[in-house]
Formats: C-alpha cells, sequence, structure tokens
C-alpha cells in the first residue's frame, strides 16, 4: 500500500514529528509514504493531492494548510474512492457528525490545550492580570480552538483578567519574537504572560523577553517539542502542553491498518507540563 501524505509545511517542527511516527508505523506494517509539502500554500496543497491521487495512491493523510478550506480535498479523494485520513487539524471541529464515509480524523481536541494553559497560567497570577495571546495561522483550527479554550477560561473562571492582544505569528519562532518585542514596548510590565498556540511562538516570545529583561513575564506554549522541555526544565517556560506526536502520526496509520472498526475520530489526549511534571517527558 502506497500512502500519500500531504503536510502543511516541513519547516513546522511539529508537523515533522508526526510525519516521522507515521513511517515508522508505515514500515512496521510494509506501507511505503510519499510526502508532499505544501509550504503554507493552500492552492498547492490542494494540486498536491491531485497529484498522489492521478499517480495512485491507495491512501491519502492530510496536515491542512486551511481547515476551513478542505473541501474540494475531500472530494477528490471520495471520486478517487480511496481513504482520507486528516491529521491534527481537524477540518470538521464541532461537526464531526456530517464527516463524510471513508474520511476520518485523528488528532487532539484543539480547545483542550488552551483551557489547560489558561487554566495553569490564571492559578499562577492568582487570578489578576494581564495576557497576550500568540495565534497561529488565522483560519487554522488549531489557532482557533486554543485561542478559544483560553478566552473561555478567563470568562468563566477569572473575570479580572485581561487579554491585552492577540497576533498571529503564524507558529513561527521569528515572527513572534518580533510580535512579543512590540507588545513589550506598548505595554510595558502591563503584560504579565504570553501564552502561544505552539512552542515555537512560546520559544520567540522567551527569547524578545529575555532580550528586554522580562523574566518576570509567564510564558507557556503547545506540543512539547524538545527545545521547550528544556526550557520549562531550565524555569524559563512557565509549561507547554504535551501533544502526542507519535499517538497522532502512528495514529492515522492505524486508521488504515484498521479500517473496517476505525472510529470517524480519534482523540489523542494533552497533558500540561511544568517544573514539577518535565521530568516524566524527557
Amino acid at each position: 500500500m502506497t500512502v500519500g501524505y500531504a503536510i502543511n509545511n516541513l519547516n513546522d517542527t511539529f508537523q515533522t514529528y508526526i510525519l516521522e511516527a507515521a513511517k515508522d508505523k508505515a514500515k512496521e506494517n510494509d506501507m511505503n509514504i510519499r510526502v508532499e509539502n505544501a509550504k503554507e500554500d493552500l492552492i498547492a496543497q490542494q494540486d498536491q493531492v491531485n497529484t498522489l491521487i492521478q499517480n495512485g495512491v491507495d491512501a491519502l493523510i492530510v496536515v491542512p494548510v486551511d481547515t476551513s478550506a478542505m473541501d474540494p480535498i475531500t472530494k477528490a479523494a471520495q471520486n478517487a474512492d480511496i481513504p482520507l485520513i486528516y491529521v491534527n487539524r481537524n477540518p470538521y471541529a464541532g461537526k464531526e457528525d456530517k464527516m463524510p464515509k471513508n474520511v476520518y480524523y485523528v488528532g487532539s481536541e484543539e480547545i483542550t490545550a488552551g483551557i489547560m494553559q489558561m487554566e495553569f497560567i490564571g492559578e499562577k497570577l492568582g487570578g489578576k492580570g494581564n495576557i497576550a495571546i500568540l495565534m497561529g495561522i488565522l483560519g487554522n483550527e488549531g489557532a482557533m480552538k486554543r485561542t478559544e479554550g483560553v478566552e473561555q477560561v478567563i470568562k468563566e473562571k477569572y473575570p479580572e483578567m485581561k487579554v491585552l492582544n492577540k497576533e498571529t505569528a503564524e507558529w513561527q519562532r521569528d515572527k513572534a519574537i518580533a510580535v512579543t518585542e512590540n507588545w513589550i514596548s506598548t505595554y510595558g510590565k502591563d503584560i504579565n504572560a504570553v501564552i502561544a498556540n505552539n512552542d515555537e511562538m512560546a520559544l520567540g516570545a522567551l527569547q524578545a523577553a529575555k532580550k528586554n529583561n522580562r523574566s518576570d513575564m509567564l510564558i507557556i506554549g503547545t506540543d512539547a517539542i524538545p527545545d521547550a522541555i528544556e526550557a520549562v526544565e531550565k524555569g524559563e517556560l512557565a509549561g507547554t502542553v504535551f501533544q502526542d506526536a507519535k499517538g497522532q502520526g502512528g495514529g492515522a496509520i492505524d486508521v488504515l491498518v484498521n479500517k473496517d472498526k476505525a472510529e470517524s475520530v480519534t482523540y489523542v489526549p494533552f497533558q500540561l507540563i511544568t517544573k514539577d511534571n518535565v521530568s516524566e517527558f524527557k
């Protein structure tokens, strides 16, 4: 069996971990994986999926560039009568009951990451203070839902806390440095914490904080990539949320292996990592 793997961007560190996990699991099951890199270009991703189908792949795994624009890819897979597994980013979030036949999702329930982040930061700040949110690419389900989780906790649990600003850094460390430096310049000591939709942006915020002598500013990310784990261990990041790359990448292949029994949605749980439990994740 040959599986087409359409990834959003090979420069996205966490996505490469998912891909490697899928490759390892595929090898165990005598499957071949053919990878296409969209480099965050939606049209390119649609073209790549069509090319994979034309080249005769037996199944598709897709990490969407834009979860709100996956209908053409879903239809292409259905027309070719091959299974389609969306991994990590769910185009059917909140409407899983409308997922077409032979279409699957393997990943985490994104809103939970934001809830975990904000509950931890809110507790650390004693329920008072101001935060800013570094968002992933706008329109992306992970960025929207993780941010929604943060805002939900503030509304329901921490009414004395305020979101000073939220801005996209497009999942990227370098862009997060620039955004965070601008926030520090604008808000000064009024900004008490930065909550990032992923670790790459959290690490960018950390670099900006170091450069501007803001070691007091709490920063938390999501994914638990090695650089973030190290920063949590050093006490530089307040925390991160573990997202199980192996569970997601391997889980996507498991769906293909057990397709007759597979559920349309497989949720892989998140776990909060702080200095207290970071040693368990090294």
